[in-house]
């Protein structure tokens, strides 16, 4: 099953987050999804709404992110799934995002608040810059909208395992189960479960119900942020190397 760490950019600085990218990579990661900060993030839980703050607050802007993934060319080889908001996009035009984003080597996409019929338009835009966008599935999608959203997506449908927002929580609801079945039988692109995962216990038991990949965020977030700047990348590394463990 594949591993996608998620963290934020500028969290505490760009050089950490260079840092822990190449440390994410060494340990086991299988692609990573990198937060743009935004001022409104609704997804999101306390812990990465605290974190888009303080990479906000460090003056972390898009244009300065593209900057260090350009950067990391030759070291970073591993697909980079940029997460943002529906916002930041349109205000730097659709058409100049894909084309600087492809440019600093993005692969993916995932905006959360993307409406699926704007996404319809949008995809072929994206995927013309080689930049798949993938879209989000949540427990309460009707069943002929998920198969939509589902054959719209592009490199894999994101399932949402909970009804709210980002954070890490104790348990995973039991229907997310079904839910990964649905989408597997609904269309052929791989389902990545995220919202919620916290530890490899609950990477095991995603990969349990036949996920293709397992999305980490708030609680590596939160390891970082707790960290000296000086050890977060190694701090990420052994997080990760524990969830590889879990998803192999």
């Amino acid at each position: 099953m594949a591993l996608m760490p998620f963290l934020m950019a500028g969290d505490p600085d760009l050089s950490t987050t260079s840092d822990v990218l190449l440390s994410l990579q060494e340990n086991g990661a299988d692609m990573v999804e990198l937060g743009i900060p935004y001022s409104d993030p609704l997804a999101d839980g306390p812990v990465i709404q605290a974190s888009a703050y303080r990479a906000l607050s460090a003056g972390t802007t898009p244009g300065r992110v593209l900057e260090m993934l350009s950067g990391l060319k030759g070291k970073l080889t591993i697909p980079v799934i940029l997460f943002t908001y529906s916002n930041p996009l349109l205000n730097r035009g659709a058409e100049e995002f894909f084309a600087d984003a492809a440019a600093a080597g993005v692969c993916g996409l995932v905006v959360p608040d993307l409406p699926l019929e704007e996404a319809e338009r949008l995809s072929p835009l994206a995927q013309a810059h080689g930049i798949d966008l993938v879209l989000l599935v949540a427990p309460t999608t009707p069943a002929d909208r998920m198969q939509r959203i589902a054959s719209a997506s592009r490199g894999f449908t994101y399932l949402v395992s909970v009804t709210g927002v980002t954070g890490e929580r104790v348990s995973l609801e039991s229907r997310v189960s079904s839910l990964v079945a649905d989408l597997k039988g609904c269309c052929p692109i791989p389902v990545a479960v995220g919202f919620g995962i916290s530890g490899p216990d609950q990477v095991k038991q995603v990969k349990s119900w036949g996920a293709d990949g397992a999305i980490v965020g708030s609680a590596l977030v939160k390891r970082i942020a707790a960290t000296e700047p000086i050890s977060a990348a190694a701090q990420a590394g052994e997080f990760c190397r524990q969830l590889r463990l879990a998803a192999d």
